[in-house]
């Protein structure tokens, strides 16, 4: 098997004895490499020896002082943004015991593109010895907008950025250093390429086929149960469904926005419109191998979760409420 995914960093990173990632000078050198971190020919004094006594310790306290000495606004919020990002790395034992906090007790002023990148390597983690490349591929919805499209009857799901033309510049400096072409043609991952997915998993240029019945949702299934067990250390079954008669929500979790607020309103009896319903692209039953982990009034019961599109046909999946949505006793994650 090759690797996959180098562009998260994961080998920079240390391992713990029970599997959690743990933070490295290596990898936090990373952001101070990230273009909007290097200062500029015309940056001021204490920007550039902030920079570069960070890059000789990146865990070197910087106070609050030392950030509003900096001249240029822009560069003082970046700052202020990046040490508070890697201050809260620090006070965690792993990845994933930040990224839960994050996602339990809200993210604030952290960018989105930070947390993507959390979920990213942590995800390549759980996902650590996995020989199906489809599964690897649906993974990738977890960190990337995918836009979807009807073609010949097939629900394909293409990452947004590439098929947008708009990643023309490198994402992170791992990217740069892989030489990834800003433009990529892109193919529909299946039995006859599935094995060139390990030379090309870092340029996201591989659709995904999600028409139901097919196996699309059945590697993005596979996923989630990863996902679930290596965070939270909970063991689950996950199956897709190819249609949603006779499902009853008394627990639900919408894996996206627009799925949440459909899932909100079906389980409140409200009537949906076809246009409306037609967004909705995947509905999941979850069940725990352990029942007693579960909160007693759903005991027994099977959870469902519900995969759905923007009016204009994107998904943008928040992973983050497989951890926060599900009905478990004690939420705790990989420490």
């Amino acid at each position: 098997m090759s690797d996959f995914w180098i562009s998260s960093g994961h080998h920079l990173l240390d391992r713990e004895q029970g599997g959690g990632l743990l933070v490295t000078d290596e990898f936090l050198k990373l952001y101070l490499a990230r273009p909007e971190m290097i200062p500029p020919a015309e940056a001021c004094a204490v920007e550039r020896t902030l920079h570069a006594a960070l890059l000789a310790d990146p865990r070197m306290a910087v106070s609050k002082a030392d950030i509003a000495a900096i001249t240029d606004p822009d560069a003082r919020e970046n700052w202020q943004l990046l040490l508070e990002f890697r201050d809260h790395l620090l006070r965690h034992k792993t990845l994933e015991g930040a990224y839960v906090e994050l996602v339990r007790n809200g993210v604030g002023k952290i960018p989105p593109l930070f947390i993507n990148q959390l979920v990213h390597v942590i995800l390549r983690n759980a996902l650590d010895g996995i020989t199906d490349t489809r599964v690897l591929r649906a993974a990738e919805m977890f960190f990337r907008a995918q836009r979807v499209t009807l073609h010949e009857g097939s629900l394909l799901a293409a990452d947004e950025e590439t098929i947008g033309g708009i990643n023309t510049a490198p994402v992170t400096p791992l990217v740069s250093m892989l030489g990834i072409p800003a433009e990529a043609a892109i193919d529909i991952i299946n039995g006859d390429n599935a094995d060139s997915y390990w030379q090309r998993s870092d340029q996201f240029d591989m659709a995904l086929d999600l028409t139901a019945g097919r196996d699309g949702f059945d590697a993005l299934a596979q996923v989630m149960q990863r996902w679930i067990a290596h965070v939270l250390g909970v063991d689950v079954v996950i199956e897709a469904l190819t249609q949603m008669s006779e499902v009853d929500l008394a627990w639900y979790v919408g894996l996206d926005a627009e799925a949440t607020k459909l899932g909100d309103m079906l389980w409140q009896g409200e009537d949906i419109d076809e246009a409306t319903m037609s967004r909705v692209v995947g509905l999941f039953r979850l069940s725990f191998r352990d029942p007693a982990v579960m909160l007693d009034n759903v005991k027994g019961e099977p959870v469902y979760l519900i995969l759905a599109m923007t009016p204009d046909m994107t998904i943008r999946m928040k992973p983050q409420n497989l951890l926060t949505g599900l009905p478990v006793r004690h939420l705790e994650a990989v420490s």
